[in-house]
């Protein structure tokens, strides 16, 4: 069973103040007075995915069809009900980018394993990259329940790539709701199966791909889905509804925030209901820790403690090896917000966050 992807070769801060630390204050609920929220998870295994509820509304579903080649969380939803993940390539909406089908939701994956890409794979993957294309396959819905306070998954996966597999995964997901504020707490083991070897590149590691809305202003000819999610060439770019921006941790901005190392992101910008941020926080004990960041102003927003050469400009290399049946883990927030957050709030759940795991 898998969900239809759209046939296409072609395949998380605000205006004005909203990037600024004096940014109004936003209904934060610490977690030590969280009460029950009415948190529900629900475990849909003919479906091939997990809803997440908090009360009536759904935040987000693991899912993990076979056709898009790794598990990842999609739609993902603010508390004011705006979907914040780009619907391409799994939905047909008008005026969306049809580019890079391999980024779907929210997802952690890596582009060079052992000379086996998982980052760039999809069903556009033309023929003779597919010996050297990966595919992460959900193995087994471990935990999925919620204590009031929270909701938890837990799940395996397997790296298979050339008849084998190269890694298994144990993915650990907390959603949280605080307030205006809801949290993915993504924590990650990868086992070694074989000797690994992590390749320094820039293609990786977790990262969402968020919808047009919180894209960057740009006048450079792209290619949109219409109305049917056929992809259509735009010369003469209209960008009445691109607000996004970035904010590092260390106070840059804009598409500048590329290739620098920062302990969390911002990209923020304005919908129909209002301002929206999405936050990405690194985790202390990550390798590469302050990681650099992917981010760039089409949509994608990752963050990649592998990949140091090209964003050092040759001066730094992280290969990150593995023995047959060593582990390595990485552990990132990610902080989804209607209206807008202060860089002492996002530092707060940082510490909380390192605190936590």
């Amino acid at each position: 069973m898998g969900i239809r992807v759209l046939g296409c070769l072609l395949l998380l801060v605000f205006f004005g103040s909203c990037g600024e630390s004096k940014s109004k204050k936003n209904d934060v609920i610490p977690s030590q007075e969280l009460e029950k929220t009415g948190i529900r998870v629900e475990n849909k295994v003919t479906e091939q995915k997990v809803d997440i509820f908090f009360g009536d509304e759904l935040f987000t579903s693991y899912i993990y069809p076979d056709n898009i080649m790794k598990p990842c969380l999609w739609p993902i939803v603010t508390s004011e009900g705006t979907e914040i993940t780009r619907k391409y390539p799994l939905k047909a909406v008008a005026g969306e980018r049809a580019d890079h089908p391999h980024h779907i939701g929210m997802w952690m994956n890596y582009g060079d394993v052992n000379g086996i890409d998982y980052w760039g794979h999809s069903e556009a993957t033309p023929e003779d990259r597919k010996p050297f294309s990966g595919v992460i396959r959900h193995q087994e819905v471990v935990q999925a329940d919620a204590d009031g306070t929270q909701g938890t998954i837990r799940v395996q996966t397997n790296w298979e790539a050339q008849g084998r597999t190269q890694i298994k995964e144990d993915i650990e997901l907390h959603f949280m709701d605080k307030g205006k504020v809801r949290v993915i707490d993504w924590i990650s083991t990868l086992n070694a199966q074989e000797d690994i070897l992590f390749k320094d590149t820039k293609e990786g590691m977790f990262a969402i791909r968020v919808s047009r809305e919180l894209e960057l202003p740009s006048d450079n000819p792209l290619t949109l889905t219409d109305a049917h999610g056929n992809p259509e060439t735009i010369k003469v770019i209209n960008n009445d509804v691109v607000s996004g921006d970035y904010l590092s941790s260390e106070g840059i901005k804009g598409e500048d925030v590329w290739g620098t190392r920062a302990k969390w992101m911002k990209l923020f910008g304005k919908y129909k209901k209002g301002k929206v941020a999405v936050v990405i926080i690194d985790h202390k004990k990550n390798p590469g820790y302050p990681a650099y960041w992917h981010a760039r102003g089409y949509g994608l927003f990752a963050v990649n403690p592998l990949g140091q050469n090209v964003f050092s400009e040759g001066k730094e290399t992280m290969d990150l090896s593995l023995k047959k049946g060593d582990s390595v883990r990485f552990a990132f927030r990610t902080l989804v917000c209607s209206g807008e957050i202060s860089d002492e709030e996002i530092n707060a759940l940082g510490m909380e966050f390192s605190g936590l795991y």
